[in-house]
């Protein structure tokens, strides 16, 4: 019974704690950056004349 209770509070404290905000912002910055590089390939892709 014990144990069903530790999980709980366990649950309880793992759900209201804060995000890791440098984490979140590590996953922000590696987005804009494959975004970035996503764009600049299209860009050269349409400006070289197809073949």
């Amino acid at each position: 019974m014990a144990g069903i209770w530790r999980d709980f509070v366990i649950a309880v404290v793992t759900a209201g704690r804060k995000p890791d905000m440098e984490s979140l912002a590590r996953e922000r910055r590696r987005a804009v950056e494959r975004l970035a590089e996503e764009t600049v390939r299209e860009g050269r892709r349409a400006a070289d004349p197809p073949e």
